[in-house]
């Protein structure tokens, strides 16, 4: 393991230190070989974490994001049976369900939440390390399109709404029959590959990556 050392400083430069990301500590900042792993000495936190491929990987996981989005949205998500009528819903009859009234910003807040917001976030992602990890340079913007897609990180609410489902399902199975569709495993599919995708994403490694490219 490779440990930062939490030292005060004294006629440095601020670029030789970062902040732990949980506690705030003062670090130096140094490199990490691939592989290893830094913690922060106070709160144990992860630091940094770089791995072999790790940008590729996450190329392909925000790649399968988007195709698994678009299904989730254009095929049946749930299909409802009671008293001899089905009804089958997608995910955009789930947001256009409060377009009327009072209830019709809960559309826009839904659609940004778990349409929206994910599907600009991964956009952000591949737009910033896709020409990296080919070795080309960083595209222009890159930094701010990053600063994007961390910000945007706590709004993607994708896990949320799956959860809400799978509990609304639990008091909807006693009064009609149920069927699961494609969108809905597609659904939860995304919810898995994005937390894969952010496992993977050392984000100290990512920023300083994107600094050399910048400057190379």
């Amino acid at each position: 393991m490779s440990d930062p050392v939490n030292l005060p400083i004294s006629g440095e430069s601020l670029d030789d230190y970062l902040a732990c990301p949980s506690c705030d500590a003062l670090l130096r900042d140094r490199d990490v070989a691939s592989g290893e792993t830094a913690y922060c000495p106070r709160c144990h936190a992860v630091i940094e974490a770089p791995r072999r491929l790790a940008m590729t990987r996450i190329i392909m996981l925000a790649l399968a994001a988007l195709i698994l989005m678009v299904a989730a949205i254009f095929f049946p998500f749930l299909e409802l049976g009671a008293a001899g009528m089905v009804r089958r819903s997608t995910l955009l009859d789930t947001v256009m369900a409060y377009s009327n009234g009072m209830t019709a910003p809960l559309t826009l807040a839904m659609a940004a939440l778990i349409v929206v917001l994910p599907v600009t976030r991964f956009l952000a992602l591949l737009y910033v390390m896709a020409p990296m990890a080919i070795g080309w340079h960083a595209p222009r913007h890159a930094a701010p399109a990053f600063r994007l897609a961390e910000a945007l990180r706590p709004w993607a609410m994708a896990e949320v709404f799956i959860v809400g489902v799978a509990v609304a399902l639990v008091k909807v199975a006693g009064l009609a029959h149920v069927s699961l569709g494609p969108a809905f495993w597609a659904f939860a599919a995304l919810v898995l590959v994005t937390v894969l995708k952010d496992n993977f994403m050392s984000r100290v490694t990512l920023w300083k990556t994107l600094e050399t490219r910048r400057r190379s």
